[in-house]
């Protein structure tokens, strides 16, 4: 069964993330005020809906408490990313994430228990900086203690050799999670692109378009990077 997310607010970034989700299997709900913003989504995700988040009715209709998780990026009212933030938080729902502009408005959303804040300005120039030093990352998920979980373009020396063959685990204490295959096919006229996930064998042969997702210490994955390119 797919995992159920509801994406609040349909700017630029929000529009992303429910797209995003949407392609990788999830169901997504994506909700914002304006009725000609959900119109243009409407296609690309399980469910769009125009409704005022920071009521309390309106929430409740979606049964919002039922999602996973609720991403909030309304981006330019921070009041209401606020009060839409607070009534999550009263209906109980399981995972809140919202965005935040800049650390005062990250201190007052962990003020009243918002645990998980995305300031997208600041994570992006960290992205763009890393993926100029090393144009092989693709993206990747900073964790505690100086641990990623990074995706990587396909390797010169990795390329048409078995999964086990790399021995990631004892020669770079790395774990390959997930490889991804993206492939373009052609959906109402217009040239889209979907990704294929592929969960590792030890015999899985890595192709030209496969890019592995890998989870470990920064330095590791560098070395990694570096004796494979």
């Amino acid at each position: 069964m797919a995992n159920k997310y509801a994406v609040i607010g349909l700017g630029q970034f929000g529009h992303a993330i429910a797209r995003r989700l949407t392609r990788k299997g999830a169901e997504v709900l994506a909700i914002d005020i304006d009725e000609k913003i959900v119109d243009e989504i409407s296609e690309d995700v399980s469910y769009a809906v125009a409704l005022d988040a920071t009521d309390k009715r309106a929430l409740l209709s979606q049964n919002i408490h039922e999602y996973d998780a609720v991403v909030v990026a309304i981006g330019n009212n921070f009041e209401q990313l606020l009060l839409c933030s607070v009534l999550l938080l009263e209906l109980e729902v399981p995972r809140i994430i919202s965005r935040a502009q800049g650390k005062y408005q990250r201190e007052i959303l962990e003020k009243i228990g918002i645990h998980e804040i995305l300031i997208p300005e600041s994570e992006i120039a960290n992205i763009v900086v890393e993926k100029l030093l090393n144009p092989d990352i693709v993206s990747y998920l900073q964790l505690p203690d100086n641990y990623r979980i990074t995706e990587i373009r396909p390797l010169r020396t990795t390329i048409g050799r078995p999964v086990g063959d790399l021995n990631l685990r004892d020669r770079y204490n790395l774990s390959l999670i997930t490889i991804t295959k993206g492939s373009q096919t052609i959906k109402k006229g217009k040239v889209v692109l979907e990704e294929h996930i592929t969960i590792p064998r030890h015999d899985t042969i890595l192709g030209e378009e496969d890019y592995l997702l890998i989870f470990g210490k920064q330095s590791d994955i560098e070395r990694f990077i570096e004796i494979n390119r």
